[in-house]
């Protein structure tokens, strides 16, 4: 981990980089979304309840999954199939668009998972599943999409009111693992995520508001301050990667940007040499301890190869034995650094202003 650069001045609004403890958190924040990162653990096990309380069959569904969703919803899908890994049997494919791969037949399994009920792109998705005649499940808290599956008799797995959607990442990720396993897309993990909870309590105590002012989240969080975060995965941390540009997007409140190895290093590379030329941009590289060691060797190389022109480099190991524990690691520490980074910049993590409108004005036209 290395820091080329100092971190900004504080301007009136935002906290000083000292300031990082859940009181001076509160203050900005009256919706209390740190609250909601610090119960992940919790989510975990209350998900695995839920999946249960949906009362679902097993399903052998030959042509795999396909999870549908936008945003906070979408992203469970993304990481299960991280955290799955090796042991999928049969694909696992998510879709972020109005309408299903085309490669879908009435042997898959469609989970369309939207918080709200009332995501247009998945409301789409569930009824091109329902023309097809594929299989299908839904996750959600209510709105349409739970009405339109109750009444064709589709399973559908509560979700508890209350929280920004992106904030029920843990049910997502649990709802499709589950999904996947019902659907013969891959092997039961329950006891697997009900460790994983118990570890993730572990790294809740190490990095959260309450733990020392040097911890690695806030030592992060300070580091991304004033800068502009690109976020690198590769293979199982990939799609993790693409957790901490959203919310860093969502919770901070400021751009950030992704992409994974070994691909950028055919491309995004270059654009580093003349990075501090129009911005102050800091790279955080996300390790994995079952990367191909080629990568490992490339993440070493790139962070050498951009030093001179990144405000900040950090690279940082997923924590845990198993796949899914060490997947929830880093989406735990994004979390936590994005709600950090509000904090610092003075901004409530809650509202989604720009998202809203561009809902209410689409649902004008």
């Amino acid at each position: 981990m290395s820091d080329g650069g100092a971190t900004a001045t504080p301007t009136a609004g935002e906290l000083s980089p000292e300031q990082l403890s859940r009181e001076s958190i509160a203050r900005v924040d009256p919706s209390d979304q740190l609250g909601d990162v610090l119960a992940l653990p919790e989510h975990l096990r209350d998900a695995l309840w839920r999946v249960e309380s949906a009362i679902m069959q097993d399903w052998d569904t030959p042509a795999g999954l396909v999870v549908a969703g936008m945003g906070g919803s979408a992203i469970g899908g993304a990481l299960a199939r991280a955290a799955m890994g090796d042991h999928a049997s049969r694909p696992i494919f998510v879709t972020r668009a109005y309408g299903l791969p085309p490669w879908t037949t009435p042997d898959t399994m469609v989970l369309c998972a939207s918080y709200s009920g009332e995501t247009e792109e998945t409301l789409a998705c569930y009824e091109s599943a329902g023309a097809l005649g594929a299989k299908r499940t839904v996750v959600t808290t209510g709105g349409r999409l739970a009405e339109m599956a109750r009444a064709d008799g589709v399973p559908v797995i509560p979700l508890p009111a209350g929280f920004q959607p992106r904030a029920a990442v843990a049910y997502m990720i649990v709802a499709a693992l589950e999904v996947a396993a019902l659907c013969g897309a891959g092997p039961r993990l329950t006891p697997e995520i009900d460790v994983a909870a118990s570890h993730i309590e572990q790294l809740v105590t190490e990095w959260g508001p309450d733990a020392a002012e040097d911890s690695l989240a806030k030592e992060i969080a300070r580091g991304l301050h004033g800068t502009t975060p690109v976020i690198a995965g590769a293979g199982l941390t990939s799609p993790i990667a693409y957790r901490w540009k959203t919310q860093i997007n969502e919770n901070a409140k400021q751009p950030c940007f992704w992409n994974e190895l070994p691909e950028l290093d055919h491309n995004e590379i270059s654009g580093w040499e003349g990075a501090s030329d129009v911005g102050r941009f800091a790279a955080v590289f996300l390790d994995d301890s079952d990367a191909h060691p080629r990568v490992k060797e490339r993440m070493d190389l790139t962070e050498r190869l951009i030093a001179d022109n990144a405000a900040a480099s950090y690279r940082l190991e997923t924590r845990g034995q198993t796949a899914i524990e060490r997947v929830i690691s880093l989406v735990l520490l994004g979390d936590l650094v994005s709600i950090y980074l509000a904090a610092l910049r003075g901004v409530d993590p809650g509202p989604v202003r720009l998202i809203d409108e561009l809902k209410a004005a689409l649902a004008s036209r």
